[in-house]
């Protein structure tokens, strides 16, 4: 058997920290007889280094980035972590799977109850890297979403590169968006979630949460890698 280690960034949040171990939980529910555990690269214990070196010793190990884009934590901190064992592989991160898309949809219609309106304009929400291959996961994410509903889409980032999120929404408005929503582009509750709420968008969707449909793309991951 191999050892699926769901790896997330950490958050000091409650509500954070609970969502995300519920998605985990989902996870186990779903492949009943794999080993599941968490590990964190940041804020929160334990550390992905040290659950991969405890892990590698009785199984092979899949680290699966519990992230929605390629950057330093996929490349640096879980990468480190995985190089030095020969049974341990690392998966791809989460962002650019089509069902990631029909959760952001769902949270969107949400979010306007249902009722998209002449003049909507939905603006991707992403926490933002300096990686270019980042920056091709959410563009990718985004072309996603604008197949599955019927409004433009622009991307706004919380950090690293521009345009950040108020900018985006602000940059709507000025091209004649009467209703701005954005699309939050975060697994849970947490810093990034707070920098989209305030980000003055008129609607602001839930972040992705603990869907079966997270769950299905983290044990495609695991599977793939």
């Amino acid at each position: 058997m191999t050892t699926l280690v769901a790896c997330s960034h950490g958050t000091d949040s409650p509500a954070g920290r609970r969502t995300v171990a519920d998605i985990v939980d989902l996870v186990r529910a779903r492949i009943p007889g794999t080993r599941v555990v968490q590990a964190f690269v940041d804020v929160q214990e334990p550390a992905v280094p040290e659950v991969v070196e405890q892990e590698h010793l009785d199984d092979d190990v899949v680290v699966v980035p519990l992230l929605l884009s390629v950057g330093f934590h996929t490349a640096v901190d879980i990468a480190s972590a995985v190089r030095p064992y020969d049974n341990v592989r690392q998966g791809e991160p989460l962002g650019t799977h089509p069902l990631i898309a029909e959760v952001l949809r769902a949270r969107l219609r949400t979010a306007v109850h249902d009722r998209w309106l002449p003049g909507d304009h939905v603006v991707l929400a992403a926490a933002g890297s300096s990686n270019p291959a980042a920056v091709a996961d959410v563009t990718r994410a985004a072309a996603h979403l604008a197949d599955l509903i019927p409004v433009p889409v622009t991307i706004g980032y919380a950090s690293a590169i521009e345009p950040r999120i108020a900018d985006a929404v602000s940059f709507a408005r000025e091209r004649g968006a009467s209703r701005v929503i954005a699309a939050s582009h975060v697994l849970a509750p947490g810093y990034f979630a707070g920098l989209v709420e305030r980000s003055g968008a008129d609607h602001v969707s839930a972040p992705l949460g603990a869907d079966p449909r997270i769950a299905e793309v983290i044990i495609e991951r695991f599977r793939s890698a």
